[in-house]
């Protein structure tokens, strides 16, 4: 027997095949109109269009634009942002991310000096829980698991700091990162290769930090960093 749960994800799913039929037909970035209309369009109560509406921005099919002139609009195929070697594939905002990828990553270093000093045997053992989620992620190959588990990770270094302005902006830009990030793709390295390495850094990095090893850590810190690159495809 059907629940009511379930004729809601079927009609949020017809209600997301038919908008991503008109994105598809439509100029990359037209508008396709209010979420009125088109919400009037597929006959669907609010709850279940923003259900749909929520699987196509998750696919990356529409973006939605707020205020005047705003409404929904087919997606702009967008570029990737590359982390390491991880390349996210991210919604119309890519251009943001890429700056907040790189004001975090000069962020970084400031945030490895107070947690140097700051650090709490607390903090390095909740440190190394983040460290053994991605060593799960490592294990299970899953790339998206362990690039969440990273940010964590560096969000958990960030609430270290004494610096409350400091945490907050760095907090923020993972925040913006994530928000706008759809998958995690392959890049010229694969991805299980990848994830293992960037595990084995982090874990060095927080070692690093709980025998107060600067040199190590701003060393580590630096070469996680040197490799953000951001590529436009």
């Amino acid at each position: 027997m059907s629940t009511a749960r379930d004729t809601t994800t079927s009609r949020a799913e017809l209600a997301a095949e038919r908008l991503a039929a008109l994105a598809a037909d439509a100029e990359p970035g037209s508008r396709l109109g209010t979420k009125g209309e088109l919400r009037a369009l597929c006959a669907v109560s609010v709850g279940t269009f923003n259900e749909s509406l929520r699987l196509l921005q998750s696919r990356g099919q529409v973006t939605v634009r707020p205020g005047p002139g705003g409404g929904i609009f087919s997606a702009v195929p967008s570029p990737m942002v590359r982390l390491g070697n991880s390349v996210l594939a991210l919604d119309a905002q890519e251009t943001d991310v890429a700056d907040a990828v790189r004001i975090r990553d000069a962020l970084d270093p400031l945030l490895i000096e107070d947690a140097l000093w700051h650090a709490s045997p607390a903090d390095v053992a909740e440190l190394r829980t983040h460290i053994d989620v991605m060593e799960a992620a490592v294990a299970s190959a899953d790339p998206v698991a362990f690039v969440h588990a990273n940010w964590k990770l560096h969000a958990r270094i960030a609430a270290i700091s004494p610096n409350a302005l400091l945490r907050s902006l760095y907090c923020n830009l993972l925040d913006l990162i994530e928000s706008h990030t759809l998958a995690v793709l392959p890049g010229e390295q694969p991805l299980g290769e990848y994830i293992d390495q960037r595990h084995a850094l982090h874990r060095d990095l927080v070692d690093a930090l709980d025998r107060r090893d600067r040199e190590e850590a701003l060393r580590l810190i630096h070469e996680h960093n040197t490799t953000a690159v951001a590529e436009q495809k």
